[in-house]
């Protein structure tokens, strides 16, 4: 995999402490075309899925292959543009194999995909994995929650922090692969970065065992991959019940794109 010049990356997947099998992916990608390079940028994408052990495997693998096929395709132009269809026919390829594959019917997998493109940062979300921001001793939750407790607290009913805790955090209200259609969240306008920033993207098998400090200060005090292993770590001592994915860019001082 090539990484150029202008950022630190990490990213690390565990299975947690009380699963047997991992359902959650991820890639990196930038092309190897540095004109092309030029106009798409780099590309990260998350995801976990759900629907039991092979429906949830399979549906996060398909999600992650098909966002960066989809993206590699892409006429070249806008990134978030080609993120949303990206997500779009993943959500349709997964409802095409639950069709022919009924034993796995319910499948579906939460999808964060971003791209990073100059000083720019653009994304698409569907489900509860999160791609947060850092910037110096802040940290910015760009995506909302598709969830039971995230409508919940949008409505008021519940504080953010309440939320955090909350028994039924898990309970999805949209997902790629469930319903007829997905509508993907993203900006209205392309989230702008600098030299120093990080982005953080992570299933929920890591955000719901630390709070945003803990993520802030291990994103902001270390290597990105010495962050990932030190967050991966702090949430197995906690019981680590979920898998665990995360990917950690940094925009360095060396150039960006």
């Amino acid at each position: 995999m090539r990484i150029r010049p202008g950022i630190e990356l990490g990213s690390l997947t565990d299975v947690g402490c009380q699963r047997e099998n991992n359902e959650d992916a991820f890639t990196y990608w930038e092309p190897e075309s540095d004109d092309q390079f030029l106009r798409k940028g780099r590309l990260a994408v998350i995801a976990d899925g759900m629907g039991g052990y092979e429906g949830g495997q399979e549906a996060s693998r398909l999600a992650v292959d098909t966002v960066l096929e989809t993206y590699q395709q892409a006429p070249d132009g806008d990134p978030q543009t080609a993120l949303i269809a990206s997500l779009k026919t993943a959500h349709e390829r997964i409802r095409e194999y639950a069709e022919s594959h009924p034993q796995l019917y319910g499948m579906g997998t939460t999808c964060t995909a971003m791209a990073l493109s100059q000083d720019a940062l653009y994304y698409a979300h569907v489900g509860d994995s999160r791609l947060y921001l850092v910037r110096g001793d802040h940290l910015d939750r760009l995506t909302k929650d598709h969830s039971y407790v995230g409508r919940l607290v949008e409505s008021g009913v519940l504080s953010a922090q309440e939320a955090e805790g909350h028994p039924q955090r898990h309970i999805l209200t949209a997902a790629l692969g469930a319903g007829t259609d997905v509508l993907p969240d993203f900006p209205e306008h392309p989230v702008h970065i600098e030299v120093g920033d990080s982005v953080l993207l992570c299933t929920d098998g890591l955000w719901s065992m630390l709070t945003e400090d803990e993520l802030q200060k291990a994103v902001q005090s270390h290597s990105p991959a010495e962050a990932c292993r030190e967050l991966v770590q702090l949430a197995k001592d906690r019981g680590g019940p979920d898998n665990i994915t995360l990917q950690i860019i940094r925009l360095t001082r060396n150039g960006r794109n």
